[in-house]
C-alpha cells in the first residue's frame, strides 16, 4: 500500500518551477495513522511570497495568460479536471496518508466532486459576462467584468485538495492568478494540484503553490500589498486575525469560518434515513468538517429510542488504517488535535452530559500508534455546556431533546456560528418552514452533508461571508467596471 510521488513533490511551485525555499527550510508532514514521517517539505517565508506574488503578478498582466481568451480558460480547467480523474489512485493515496481519510472518502466522494468542480467553472469560464443598459438617449453605458487581481487561497487541513478545488478553479475561470497556500500538516495534495495544472497548459505563474506556516507564509500573503483578494477557509478565531491584517491594504477578502450545526429530527421522519444522516452528519471525515451536524435534536417521544440506535451504530464503527478497506473511520489529523478533543469530551463529562458511546482515545487501534478517537455521543446536554457552544473539530456529538418546532428554531439558531443545518421530516410545511427561520447559509431537508458544484455554500454571522461554489462564488473574484461613452449632448 506504498504511494509514489514526484522527486520535487516537497518543493515550492514559483513561476512554474519547482524550488526549494530561499532560506533551505523544510518542515515534516507526518501520518497520523501511524505518526511516520511522509516527507520532508520545503517551508515557504516572506521571500518566497514576494517571489510568488511578483511571478502572479506578471503572469496577470503581460504573460499569456493576460491574452488568453475565456473559452481557452474553460479548455484547461476542463483539462485539470480530466488530469484528478486520470490520476485519482494516487492522489488519493497522497490524501488518505497526510489526512487520514479513508480511502473511499478520497478517492470515491472528494477527488470526484474535485474534477466536476474544475469543469463546471470550465463552463462558466465562457458565462462571465456585463450588462448594456439603455436607459439614456445621449450615451452608451455598459459594464464589464475583469478578474480582481492576485489571489491567495488559503486553505485548511481537514479536505486540502476539495477545498483548494473550490477556491482555485472558480480563480481561473475568472481570469486571476492564484498563490495556493495549503495547511502544514497538509500540504502534498496542493503540491500535485499545481503539477496538474501545469501538465494541464496553465502558463508559469499563474496557479503557485507555497507550503509554509499560516503564521509565517499565510500571514505575509495576507499583508501583501501585491495581493488583490485573500480567500481564507479555517477557524472563526484564525479568520478573524485574516480580516485584521488584510484591512491595512483594503484587500478583497471572504472567509469561510467554523460552524456548531444543529441536525433536527422530528418524529416524523423517516428514521431510518435520520439515523444514516445524524451518523454521517458528524461523523464523517472523523468530524473534521466545518459543517458537522455537532448538535442534534430529537423531538422528545422519540428521543432515548434514536439515541441507543445512534450509539450502537458508533460503538461498532471499525477504527484502524485507513489504507485498509475495512476501516471506517480514520485517525483524527493530529496529536494536539486529539488532544483538544479529548479535553472536549472530558468538560462534557464533567459538566455533567452522559456518555452513550466512544468518550476516549482507541489506543487499542494500530498498535497504539497514530490519533485515534472513538465516535462519541453525549446524551443529556444542555445548551449551556461546552460541548453544545463550541466547535470541537472532531467525532464528537451532543444530542438534546425538544418538543416543538417553535422550540427548537430558537435552540438552534442559539450559537454564534450559522454555517449550515439539518432538518428531518415529512411535513413539507414543517420543512419550508424551518428552512426559512434556521440562521445558516446552508440547510438540508432529509439529508445531510451533500454538495453540488452549482449550488453555493457559505455562513451567517460567525461562519464567516462570500459564497464558495455556484456561479455565486465567480462575484468574489471578479471586479465591475462601468463604462459611459458620451453619444454628444
Amino acid at each position: 500500500m506504498e504511494t509514489t510521488t514526484a522527486p520535487d513533490s516537497g518543493r515550492l511551485l514559483i513561476d512554474g518551477e519547482w524550488t526549494d525555499a530561499r532560506s533551505g527550510a523544510t518542515f515534516a508532514t507526518v501520518n497520523p495513522a501511524d505518526e511516520s514521517v511522509i516527507a520532508s517539505v520545503a517551508e515557504a517565508a516572506e521571500e518566497d511570497v514576494d517571489a510568488a506574488v511578483a511571478a502572479a503578478r506578471r503572469a496577470l498582466e503581460a504573460g499569456p495568460w493576460a491574452r488568453m481568451s475565456a473559452a481557452e480558460r474553460g479548455k484547461i480547467l476542463w483539462k485539470m479536471g480530466e488530469l484528478i480523474l486520470e490520476r485519482i489512485q494516487a492522489l488519493a493515496m497522497i490524501e488518505t496518508l497526510d489526512t487520514g481519510k479513508t480511502l473511499f472518502d478520497s478517492g470515491k466522494i472528494e477527488l470526484p466532486m474535485a474534477a466536476q468542480i474544475f469543469q463546471f467553472y470550465a463552463g462558466a469560464a465562457t458565462k462571465i459576462a456585463g450588462r448594456t443598459l439603455s436607459n439614456r438617449a445621449d450615451a452608451f453605458t455598459f459594464t464589464l467584468k475583469e478578474p480582481v487581481g492576485v489571489v491567495a487561497a488559503i486553505v485548511p487541513w481537514n479536505f486540502p485538495f476539495l477545498l483548494a478545488s473550490w477556491k482555485v478553479a472558480p480563480a481561473l475561470a475568472a481570469g486571476c492568478t492564484v498563490i495556493l497556500k495549503p495547511a502544514s500538516q497538509t500540504p502534498l495534495s496542493a503540491l500535485e494540484m499545481g503539477r496538474i495544472g501545469r501538465d494541464a497548459g496553465l502558463p508559469p505563474g499563474v496557479l503557485q503553490v507555497l507550503p509554509g506556516s499560516g503564521a509565517v507564509a499565510g500571514m505575509a500573503l495576507v499583508r501583501h500589498p501585491g495581493v488583490d483578494k485573500v480567500a481564507f477557509t479555517g477557524s472563526t478565531e484564525v479568520g478573524k486575525s485574516v480580516l485584521r491584517e488584510a484591512a491595512a491594504t483594503l484587500k478583497r477578502v471572504t472567509v469561510e469560518l467554523g460552524g456548531k450545526s444543529p441536525n433536527i429530527v422530528f418524529a416524523d421522519a423517516d428514521l431510518e434515513a435520520a439515523l444514516r444522516g445524524a451518523f454521517n452528519g458528524i461523523f464523517y471525515n472523523k468530524g473534521e468538517v466545518c459543517a458537522a451536524g455537532s448538535r442534534l435534536f430529537v423531538e422528545r417521544s422519540i428521543h432515548e429510542s434514536f439515541v441507543a440506535q445512534l450509539a450502537e451504530r458508533a460503538e461498532a464503527v471499525v477504527l484502524g488504517d485507513p489504507r485498509d478497506k475495512g476501516t471506517r473511520m480514520g485517525p483524527v489529523i493530529s496529536r494536539a488535535q486529539m488532544e483538544s478533543v479529548l479535553g472536549y469530551v472530558a468538560a462534557g463529562t464533567k459538566e455533567g452530559a452522559r456518555v452513550a458511546a466512544g468518550g476516549r482515545r482507541a489506543s487499542e487501534v494500530h498498535g497504539g500508534k497514530g490519533f485515534f478517537v472513538r465516535p462519541t455521543v453525549f446524551d443529556g446536554v444542555t445548551q449551556q455546556m461546552t460541548i453544545a457552544r463550541e466547535e470541537i473539530f472532531g467525532p464528537v456529538l451532543a444530542v438534546m431533546p425538544f418538543d416543538d418546532p417553535a422550540e427548537v428554531v430558537v435552540q438552534a439558531n442559539a450559537t454564534t456560528y450559522g454555517l449550515a443545518a439539518g432538518v428531518w421530516t415529512r411535513d413539507v410545511a414543517k420543512a419550508h418552514k424551518l428552512a426559512r427561520a434556521l440562521k445558516a447559509g446552508t440547510v438540508w431537508v432529509n439529508a445531510y452533508n451533500v454538495f453540488d458544484p452549482s449550488l453555493p455554500f457559505g455562513g451567517f454571522k460567525q461562519s464567516g461571508f462570500g459564497r464558495e461554489l455556484g456561479i455565486e462564488a465567480l462575484d468574489a473574484y471578479l471586479e465591475t467596471k462601468s463604462v459611459w461613452i458620451d453619444l454628444g449632448r
